[in-house]
């Protein structure tokens, strides 16, 4: 009897993975609109739904860098129709700057990565320094005295500003915020100096005169910034830094369904029209296997670990 209990079980466990989809998907953004793994995932969220054959919704559940939206996709049931959609802080390096936090990151399931961003250094409009060598000194010679934003505690934007510390000598202020949006609200209206922002937001306001991009945080020169210098051009020597957004299911999702995932929204990755898409708003399309995109987030934890390590940055 026990057996025949267990085999009806497992067809029925079956029978209810090959029939998935069967009702909308749901995208929680742990971060707020505007933001880059916003504009990521809206851009793919009907292209992905005609793919599974069924609606797919975005909700953005925000605060404490990722980690409101991440507790609440980890506590759901693991049957692919909630799925967290990140930046690296809530799924990497968050465990060692909360004290308490109600999830593990580990225990997530890697869907796919979608996209990448280049990194730049965004200074307010009226910024005293207008190359990047100038604004170097005037952090060391200012210590202190000069504050950047970032979306958050452990989100890039407040790592590679602690990096750039560490590598420089410069003794920099934090104020965070809660998501790119605000952050970059301040910049605007001069009320912080600077930020470590990825280009798809940035790059807008830069063009527009709004606030001013000194150098890029990457190996080369960027097309649409050419005559912006890469932060080691700058004389900070193999100085890179970027962000990338991610699709997460809550813990124990079965393989399966991570797999249908992760080939419906490679699909949409590879679609002229979303590259086209992409590259109006400065985004890079990563596309890889979930095990790809589980080793490439053991490898950014690790290094991300060490620059909070180094520069002592304490668990709130």
């Amino acid at each position: 009897m026990r057996i025949l209990f267990l085999c009806a079980a497992l067809v029925a466990c079956g029978a209810a993975l090959a029939q998935w989809p069967g009702k909308p998907v749901r995208f929680v953004v742990a971060f707020p609109p505007g933001g880059s793994t916003d504009i990521a995932v809206r851009a793919l969220t009907e292209r992905v739904s005609q793919g599974l054959g069924q609606p797919v919704v975005v909700e953005n559940r925000t605060g404490q860098s990722g980690n409101i939206g991440a507790e609440y996709v980890y506590g759901q049931t693991p049957d692919g129709y909630t799925l967290l959609a990140s930046q690296p802080s809530p799924i990497t390096v968050n465990p060692m700057l909360y004290k308490k936090i109600a999830f593990d990151p580990t225990k997530f399931e890697p869907v796919a990565i979608m996209t990448t961003i280049a990194n730049v250094l965004l200074v307010r409009p009226d910024f005293p320094a207008k190359t990047a060598q100038e604004f170097i000194a005037y952090c060391k010679a200012h210590p202190g005295k000069v504050n950047y934003a970032s979306q958050g505690i452990g989100t890039t934007s407040h790592l590679t500003a602690e990096l750039f510390a560490k590598v420089t000598g410069a003794k920099i202020t934090h104020v965070p915020y809660k998501g790119t949006a605000p952050a970059l609200n301040d910049i605007i209206s001069s009320h912080v100096d600077f930020i470590f922002m990825e280009l798809a937001s940035a790059i807008r306001l830069h063009q527009g005169g709004k606030a001013r991009i000194l150098a890029v945080a990457t190996k080369e020169r960027i097309a649409d910034l050419s005559d912006i210098p890469t932060l080691e051009e700058a004389g900070l020597q193999g100085f890179e830094s970027g962000t990338w957004n991610a699709i997460s299911a809550p813990p124990k999702t079965p393989a399966a369904i991570v797999d249908k995932l992760n080939k419906a929204i490679n699909e949409v990755l590879t679609r002229p029209d979303v590259l086209e898409h992409f590259a109006k708003v400065n985004l890079h399309a990563a596309k890889g296997s979930p095990a790809d995109a589980k080793a490439f987030i053991v490898k950014e934890t690790k290094v991300w670990d060490e620059v909070i390590k180094e520069a002592k940055i304490e668990p709130r």
